[in-house]
């Protein structure tokens, strides 16, 4: 719960920086950079926590880079593509909308059915994070923000449910191996569709002064909310299942979080809003499938990860 907890809060924290640094640097380069160098990070970590023998792939090239590009590049440049045009409160409503679209997509590919008492506690969390954006105001959600970038957003949300989802072909792995070896198989996807972005005219080649001058965004999004976020993510969903992608609505309340720290004070519906999602992540976890205490053949199979 920690892990997902931190994962979340520094995600809240990626959309006001990643909205900066997409004033200069574009939404292709951004995620080449971030995990061009965050696949490096995460095999050394690999190597040194688990050993050199972790790094094989074991005849799983083809889903490692399935679920990598989905995850990492995917959700990514899709993502960083409508923020770029959009607001990032409207990025942190959308990721809130994980946990529903994580139930449709288990429901479809899993054929998981979803308790009653999880379909309410993301009704409700949806209905949480609604109010802490919105103020209270929720006509504000049809305001200030382009449908087309708001689906681009959308489009890289599922993108990463589809990735949180594909843990469960790896049950043998570790949170640490699964995360390392998807995000390095995705690298060359992501550089891929850089160059053809570049080629294209739609991207453009960063200057060693613009990268200079977000030097400290940059390291936010590659260690923090990059490396440490991805990480601490999938080792939470390995022992939560599925029922922790709830903690995603944390993203909109941390962001709440950082304005108040800059001067900004709670209203009453940001103040119910916040209550209401910290209720629905206790009601969710209350409300963890009977598939949970299983025995350990029916968990590797089906509870392995998100």
């Amino acid at each position: 719960m920690l892990a997902l907890l931190l994962a979340a809060v520094l995600w809240g924290g990626m959309f006001p920086v990643a909205k900066s640094a997409l004033a200069t640097l574009d939404a292709f380069w951004l995620t080449l950079i971030r995990y061009g160098s965050g696949a490096l990070l995460f095999v050394a970590l690999l190597a040194a926590i688990e050993g050199r023998g972790m790094l094989r792939l074991e005849s799983r090239v083809l889903s490692l880079w399935a679920y990598g590009t989905a995850g990492f590049a995917g959700f990514s440049i899709l993502a960083f593509l409508g923020l770029s045009r959009s607001q990032p409160e409207h990025g942190a409503i959308i990721m809130a909308l994980m946990p529903l679209l994580g139930v449709l997509v288990n429901a479809l590919w899993r054929g998981v059915r979803p308790t009653p008492l999880n379909m309410v506690a993301i009704v409700l969390a949806l209905g949480g994070v609604a109010l802490v954006i919105t103020k209270g105001h929720l006509s504000a959600l049809l305001h200030g923000g382009e449908v087309g970038a708001d689906l681009l957003i959308l489009a890289g949300a599922l993108c990463w449910v589809i990735y949180t989802l594909g843990a469960q072909d790896f049950p043998g792995w570790s949170p640490l191996r699964y995360t390392s070896l998807s995000c390095l198989m995705a690298v060359p996807s992501i550089a891929g569709i850089t160059l053809l972005a570049t080629l294209a005219g739609i991207a453009h080649v960063p200057s060693a002064a613009t990268l200079a001058g977000l030097s400290g965004e940059l390291i936010y999004m590659i260690l923090f909310a990059g490396v440490v976020a991805v990480l601490a993510w999938n080792m939470g969903i390995k022992t939560l299942g599925a029922g922790g992608v709830l903690f995603i609505n944390f993203v909109p309340v941390t962001a709440l979080i950082i304005g108040w720290l800059q001067g900004h004070r709670l209203s009453a519906a940001e103040l119910t809003g916040a209550l209401i999602v910290m209720g629905a992540l206790v009601l969710g976890n209350l409300g963890r499938r009977p598939a949970a205490r299983a025995p350990q053949s029916t968990l590797c199979r089906c509870d392995a990860g998100e």
